[in-house]
């Protein structure tokens, strides 16, 4: 069995009434708007979807992100990719 690697930044995820999450363990953020957040986290790649999303607070050195708005799903992708892929990759995509 393979073993996962325990030295991850923890990631937590909070949602208030569907309108107000807390994220942590965030290390890029790779677009935004109101209605797709695109985020790269400890456990990979990390979408949010709604509508009248805002990101209120973003700190680089904690990893942590605030958003506010009328949140429809959270989606996880990629467990390997924690951040954004470069120009090459993403033609291949």
């Amino acid at each position: 069995m393979e073993e996962k690697n325990t030295s991850r930044k923890p990631h937590s995820i909070i949602i208030e009434n569907r309108n107000k999450m807390s994220v942590s363990g965030v290390t890029d953020v790779d677009r935004f708007d109101e209605n797709t957040v695109l985020l790269y986290t400890t456990m990979g790649e990390l979408t949010i979807k709604g509508s009248d999303l805002h990101v209120n607070d973003i700190s680089v050195t904690s990893g942590e992100m605030n958003i506010e708005g009328n949140i429809d799903a959270v989606i996880y992708g990629d467990e390997d990719r924690q951040s954004p892929l470069n120009f090459i990759g993403r033609l291949f995509r």
